[in-house]
């Protein structure tokens, strides 16, 4: 394949540059995945970089790319996340005045991670709601004060610091396929593989897994393995409600979105970048959209597994394995773990988007006959024995009893729903069922 823009990225360049201050991340091999998908998964772990994401490399890569003189004239960066943590951490590392510029929006906790990688090297400006309104404050300061503007991805030194992640794969997939042969051996079915046997190194690994948001990170690793390991597939993953590549792919070139789910932080975006686009156009063997509830049940079960906080974005390489399940059997895979600054704020609401996906929680407006006993009738027999009521709100602040209640229901098992409904329609109950994505349930859930 003709990637085009490999000559303008200097892989070896980047990775001296970073040598001295990443951590260079493992790759495990992952034994609860593997077995699962019958075949042989490894965790590229980069939310356990200096700055729990892989967005130092590409921040870092480009600054230390920048002359003495653009240093000391100061840098600029607009983030509410990942990139702002990354670049705060470049600056203190090379000395360098910066500036972040965050919505106003921004968590606390993201705002104190970002002063305290960053210390005294940047300030925080707090400007507009939303991140376009920010992006937009963060240029014309930038032109307004001579300083150098730091993307977060469409910048061919920021994917080169990127492709990094690659550079490390390639290096550490070989010997631990041969090392983990043996491990395995008491795991492993007829259709697992053997190790290569004097194959060239590009045999190792079939498939790569990771999250597109900008496209930085898929522009890098897909152009270095598709330079030294063609045959290796290089599959996306993007959240549903943030399509931004897919529909990119689709239309042939970048569009922007009118309106996108930001739950998935770390890959929603409403446009991918010019250059980004136009190497993974090339790169990128398929784009998948993953459910954000979906996201959320494999943010809990590798937590519980195996004892690794993710954020959304760093789930979603992981969550994308179910749609390529028949494919990858018997295959070398890595899931790139992008990130792990998930806000502790937020575990209760992606364990409530979990169990819906997992249809284990339902929300009913339920209007109750006026007559004693009817609240009971409904606990005692529309309920089945393990059905468990999680909310209950009439919805009505004078007359309350007269009006309908907003009730969860959380179920043991996703069967038991069509008993539930069975139930409240033997009882002649008056329910409304409200459905995610209904008007009602954005304004009462």
């Amino acid at each position: 394949m003709n990637i085009g823009e490999e000559i303008l990225l200097d892989f070896n360049a980047a990775a001296q540059r970073l040598k001295s201050v990443v951590n260079r991340t493992p790759l495990q091999f992952n034994q609860n995945l593997s077995k699962k998908y019958q075949c042989n998964v490894y965790l590229k772990r980069e939310d356990l970089q200096v700055v729990r994401s892989y967005k130092l490399r590409g921040a870092y890569n480009m600054m230390s790319s920048l002359s003495a003189e653009q240093l000391k004239l100061g840098v600029v960066c607009a983030s509410a996340g990942n990139h702002a943590q990354g670049f705060a951490y470049s600056c203190k590392k090379l000395g360098a005045k910066g500036v972040v510029f965050m919505p106003v929006i921004s968590p606390n906790q993201k705002i104190s991670q970002t002063k305290m990688f960053g210390e005294d090297f940047i300030e925080v400006k707090l400007v507009g709601d939303t991140f376009d309104d920010c992006a937009i404050a963060a240029k014309k300061y930038t032109e307004e004060n001579a300083m150098t503007f730091i993307p977060p991805f469409d910048d061919y030194k920021i994917i080169e610091g990127q492709a990094t992640v690659g550079v490390e794969i390639f290096e550490q997939i070989n010997e631990l396929v041969q090392k983990n042969y043996s491990i395995q051996s008491s795991l492993r079915s007829s259709t697992f593989p053997p190790p290569p046997q004097g194959e060239e190194k590009e045999g190792a690994l079939d498939y790569i897994f990771m999250a597109v948001g900008g496209g930085g990170l898929s522009a890098g690793v897909g152009t270095y393995f598709k330079t030294f390991s063609p045959n290796t597939k290089i599959i996306g993953a993007e959240p549903k409600g943030a399509p931004s590549m897919y529909e990119a792919l689709k239309a042939g070139t970048p569009i922007t979105l009118e309106i996108i789910e930001r739950f998935v932080d770390g890959a929603a975006v409403k446009k991918v970048g010019d250059i980004t686009f136009s190497i993974c156009k090339n790169v990128l063997d398929d784009m998948l959209l993953i459910d954000e509830g979906k996201v959320c049940t494999t943010i809990l079960q590798m937590y519980n597994e195996d004892a690794i906080v993710a954020e959304p974005a760093g789930a979603l390489s992981i969550a994308a394995l179910d749609e390529y399940a028949a494919q990858i059997k018997g295959k070398n895979i890595v899931c790139i773990i992008g990130g792990g600054n998930n806000d502790i704020d937020r575990m209760q609401e992606i364990k409530e988007r979990s169990l819906q996906y997992e249809g284990l929680k339902h929300y009913f407006l339920i209007r109750f006959a006026q007559r004693p006993g009817a609240l009971k009738e409904f606990v005692n027999h529309v309920l089945g024995e393990n059905d468990d009521i999680t909310r209950f709100e009439y919805m009505q602040k004078h007359n309350k009893e007269t009006g309908p209640a907003l009730v969860g229901i959380e179920l043991k098992t996703k069967k038991d729903y069509a008993v539930l409904l069975k139930n409240l329609n033997s009882y002649n109950i008056n329910y409304t069922e409200l459905k995610n994505g209904d008007n009602a349930f954005g304004y009462l859930v």
